[in-house]
């Protein structure tokens, strides 16, 4: 394709037959920096940067449209009047470029090839494809563009470009060296030595140019006028290279003979592996995992003293177990436990929970086990140590590989963008052998011929930073004994033939070991409480850890504790976790920015998501229906969006359908500031809390079968949402248990936002949870916080509602005196409300405190109350509860024989509406009836039965109060050591659960068995 856009010089638009004018200075600056990033989404934010420097003018706005129109103009033009080159993509805009369009790109290609054919000694090749790219040059990359070129990433650019000129002219002098053509190539070197006084490789080869030449002096001169320069401007000596050539020329050695292209290079099986640091630290699971994977079994210690060269500059994982030099989006780390590696044939589970195929052999050999996959995917999130294992796994392998390992970093997570499989093929090919000129040009026709080249071979592919499954598809060895490992930020699901090993933050063992292999054993130990802040602080993630640990070994007399504050999170945790090339927080940009510039709706939908999360409920896990209410989204939609997140593991996914982002990632988040309002995010979180008032009510409904709910928020908004469902009271109680700490929060948020009917909803709704929760003490600091907010808005109806629960939460810890103050404030807020329903159901609760207080009098004239009420609004759960209470009272007046028929009709009644917490309470009482009644075996067996429901609810209130019906039970039948043991272990359970009450009962009834055990001597 002909050359379009020009960069290299002074900027250039050609239409195909000749050059195109850009008017306008700031056309041209707006048309430069959508060049730059060809192909990707520049945002308004950073074109109006490039247009103005940070004094963006209040007119921004509107003139970038208007440049924006000048330049759509202009590629119109240069496309034949098509408008379909600079499109519109949130949040700015995106230059389509195609292959071989721009001049900068087509250049780094041919330069690529320069360095291909100078590795394999193709001197000829070296000649042709160096021309071919200095064809392009015009001059200065951005010439004509100051100050914009200028500014940090455009000068960083230029310098780039500029680099692989002279790197390319410095590749071309050795080949004129190598064929022999020294005394042409004087006279170039010399004019460049001229112009780049430091640079040693043009000197370096002047002066071999020279000597070959039969110019000894002149290569002197040339080598002490180098040396002056590097000494008086840099204090240093030359390096080892031109030390050699110095050598040389004092030798007088004669000029070689011009060298054919070596056939030895290309039969030496290639080995490319980074080489590998002395930090990696555990992942022991991981790695068995992996090697089983690959078919190779035992540890053994193939590789172990044999390192490739460094390659520097990688964008994937870097660091700690590894010595690659960290690129952008460098991912540091060790191992740490969890794995589950799926995919392949026969994949079992392994131990320590890591599904692999094949497995470790007992004899340490370097055997190929029979189960073996094509390609093994370490997945994880950025920063997590993916390359690390990669590498080290790959370096313990590598004889079971015998003609060789090939690596590449394929960028998919950097600013450059990903390297194509095109250009990978061509590489793999030329490393194993087939000549440049041999190569097709198709994609498709490279991947068959690299596929039949590792048809009969032993390769090991080691494919780093992969973007996606087509990105590395086409790389992939088709059968046979090669194999590939494969890291990738995402979870590459959709490869064929490859199995997962996904991975997770480090465990504390491997977080401290790590720790202390960088900073000193007896650095880390110094100081447990700072250690513990700091491991907690970096989350698990060995890229923070490694950087940590870099800080503390390069600062010897920091304190622990400082370096603990300075991550405190919110607080520059972000800022402090970034050292040289290594930085969390631009780790983590890489995956959220492909995601947010994505071609793709749901993914760009994603990433919004993932502001919100990080915004406003980065501390909490969602679920589909849950983040369905934060998004404003159907359920369906909603997993969907999780999903993404969670293959790209910006989001973690412990367990089905509940997601939840990393700390850092959450701080992370919580910096995004893009697209969103604060008017869209609090609508966001007022949705959310929303959808937790209606989870709890369903929960406490489930769990409580009450008799009256409180009235929802807003009946559309309800009926919209996508809540959980319940099968039984306990499942709705232990999700209410494991959303508490989120229902907390919500309930603060409730109140920061003025939303007081939200915040009494939230702290009503636990009452379900309440009913086995009770004596955590959970409930009445909710239902205070609640009333305070409720005050503060003089919210009428709130304060009734939180009145009423108060009063059930001072009874559940038989408080009885504030119980009952709390129901009166109650019943006469409902009563000036016209509440039937609510007033019934307070005057049964008041019934059931006079119980408590042993005042049957009272209790008959409001349960009656009560029921009467109950009946008149055609409430008939209600009269089933009030019919309990009357048994109670009849129970406590002392007419068992009546109470016992009515606790009967009332068992009836509940069993099977799954209201447990009901029916264990009917059946202890009625149990205890039975005692009275001397009725040994059925007393017992209605306990059993209501113990056992409350153990399966894990409700420690509930189980005490049965425990001390149960030791009753045994005192009242004369069994002394049943009863003992039965009030021991209910005082053991009250004092472990601070049920003060309890303690008292069980401490009076062991006293009254001393007494008894007293009697029986006498």
């Amino acid at each position: 394709m002909v050359v379009k856009f020009g960069l290299l010089g002074s900027l250039v638009v050609h239409d195909g037959t000749e050059p195109r004018p850009v008017t306008g200075p700031k056309v041209r600056v707006l048309l430069a920096a959508l060049l730059l990033q060809a192909n990707r989404t520049v945002s308004r934010d950073a074109l109006k940067e490039a247009l103005w420097g940070d004094a963006v003018p209040a007119s921004a706005d509107a003139a970038l449209a208007n440049h924006l129109t000048r330049l759509r103009r202009v590629l119109a033009t240069a496309d034949g009047g098509t408008d379909e080159r600079l499109r519109t993509v949130a949040p700015g805009y995106q230059l389509i470029v195609h292959e071989g369009e721009l001049d900068a790109d087509a250049f780094e290609t041919r330069v690529r090839a320069v360095r291909q054919a100078h590795q394999e000694e193709d001197w000829e090749a070296v000649r042709r494809e160096t021309d071919l790219a200095l064809c392009l040059w015009r001059g200065s990359p951005l010439a004509d563009l100051a100050p914009f070129s200028e500014t940090e990433a455009p000068a960083l650019r230029v310098h780039q470009l500029v680099e692989a000129r002279l790197q390319a002219l410095e590749w071309s002098f050795d080949a004129e060296l190598c064929l022999g053509r020294h005394h042409e190539a004087v006279a170039p070197l010399t004019t460049l030595a001229g112009e780049h006084p430091l640079r040693e490789g043009f000197h370096r080869r002047l002066m071999l140019a020279l000597h070959r030449s039969g110019r000894q002096a002149e290569a002197f001169s040339v080598f002490h006028r180098l040396r002056r320069n590097l000494v008086e401007e840099l204090g240093a000596e030359p390096g080892s290279a031109v030390r050699e050539a110095y050598a040389e020329v004092l030798a007088g050695e004669p000029a070689p003979r011009p060298r054919p292209r070596s056939a030895s290079a290309s039969a030496r099986p290639p080995f490319q592996l980074p080489c590998e640091g002395d930090a990696f630290t555990g992942r022991a699971a991981e790695v068995a995992a992996v090697r089983a994977l690959l078919g190779v079994r035992g540890e053994g210690s193939a590789g172990t003293g044999r390192t490739g060269p460094e390659r520097p500059g990688s964008g994937g994982d870097g660091g700690t177990g590894r010595g690659a030099g960290p690129g952008a989006g460098a991912d540091t780390g060790t191992g740490f436990g969890g794995v589950g590696a799926v995919g392949g044939a026969g994949a079992a589970s392994g131990p320590g929970g890591v599904g692999a195929v094949g497995g470790a052999g007992a004899d340490g050999g370097l055997g190929r086990a029979p189960s073996r996959v094509r390609a093994v995917v370490i997945s994880g999130m950025g920063g997590v140590g993916k390359t690390a294992l990669a590498v080290h796994v790959a370096h313990r392998v590598r004889e079971a590989f015998p003609d060789g390992a090939l690596y590449a970093d394929l960028r998919g997570y950097c600013v450059g963008g990903a390297r194509t499989a095109h250009e990978l093929l061509a590489r793999f090919l030329s490393d194993l052998g087939v000549h440049q000129d041999a190569l097709p040009e198709d994609t498709d026709d490279r991947a068959l011929l690299f596929r039949s080249a590792l048809a009969e071979r032993r390769v090991l592919l080691v494919l780093d930073n992969a973007r996606n499954a087509a990105h590395v598809a086409p790389l992939l060895p088709a059968g046979g004994d090669s194999a590939a490992l494969i890291t990738s930020r995402q979870l590459l699901a959709d490869l064929p033939g490859s199995a997962k090993v996904p991975l997770s933050p480090l465990p504390e063992s491997d977080q401290h070991a790590l720790l202390a292999k960088l900073a000193g054993s007896a650095r880390v130990r110094s100081e447990p409480e700072a250690l513990a802040d700091i491991m907690a602080a970096c989350g698990g993630l060995p890229l923070a850890l490694h950087i940590v640990g870099g800080r503390l070994a390069s600062r010897p007399s920091w304190p622990l504790a400082l370096l603990a504050k300075r991550l405190t999170p919110h607080q520059g945790r972000l800022d402090t976790l970034a050292m040289g090339d290594f930085d969390v927080r631009r780790t983590f940009a890489m995956s959220y920015v492909a995601m947010r510039d994505s071609d793709q709706p749901l993914e760009r939908e994603a990433a919004r998501a993932f502001r919100l999360l990080g915004r406003v409920w980065s501390a909490h896990a969602v679920t589909p229906q849950s983040a369905a209410a934060l998004l404003d989204v159907t359920e369906a939609r909603a997993a969907a969006v999780l999903d993404v997140l969670a293959d790209a593991h910006l989001v973690l996914n412990p367990e089905p359908d509940r997601y939840q982002l990393h700390d850092l990632l959450g701080e992370y988040a919580a910096q995004r500031d893009e697209e969103d309002t604060e008017e869209e995010r609090t609508t966001a979180l007022l949705r959310l809390l929303s959808w937790y008032a209606a989870a709890l009510a369903a929960a406490t409904l489930a769990a409580t079968r009450e008799t009256q709910s409180p009235p929802p928020l807003d009946a559309e908004t309800v009926k919209k949402l996508s809540l959980p469902e319940f099968g039984d009271d306990d499942e709705a109680i232990r999700w209410t248990a494991r959303e508490l700490p989120a229902v907390r929060d919500a309930l603060t948020l409730a109140g920061e936002l003025g939303r007081s009917d939200i915040a009494w909803r939230l702290a009503v709704g636990l009452f379900g949870h309440a009913s086995t929760h009770w004596w955590t003490g959970e409930w009445d600091a909710c239902l205070e916080q609640a009333m305070r907010i409720a005050r503060a808005h003089d919210d009428r109806l709130g304060q009734a509602w939180l009145h009423r629960r108060t009063a059930v939460a001072h009874g559940m810890a038989y408080r009885n005196e504030a119980c009952l103050e709390h129901l009166r404030i109650a019943l006469d807020l409902f009563t000036e409300r016209g509440d039937l329903a609510a007033q019934a159901s307070i005057l049964g609760n008041m019934a059931a405190v006079y119980l408590q207080s042993e005042d049957s009098a009272q209790a008959l004239v409001h349960a009656e109350r009560s029921r009467d009420l109950y009946h008149e609004v055609g409430n008939t759960r209600g009269e089933a509860l009030l019919l309990s209470r009357i048994a109670d009272v009849r129970k406590l007046r002392g007419e068992p024989g009546l109470a016992a028929a009515d606790y009967r009709r009332v068992i009836e009644l509940v069993r099977g509406s799954g209201h447990g917490v009901f029916l264990a309470t009917v059946l202890t009482n009625y149990g205890d009836v039975l005692r009275i009644l001397g009725e040994r075996d059925a007393a017992f067996a209605s306990l059993a039965e209501a113990l056992s429901i409350r153990l399966r609810m894990n409700d420690q209130g509930g189980t005490a109060d049965c425990l001390v019906f149960t030791a009753r039970a045994h005192h009242h039948f004369g069994e002394w050591e049943a009863a003992r043991a039965t009030w021991e272990s209910c005082l053991e359970l009250a004092r472990r659960h601070n049920l003060a009450k309890q303690v008292d009962v069980c401490l009076e009834g062991l006293k009254h068995l001393a007494a008894q055990a007293l009697r029986d001597e006498r």
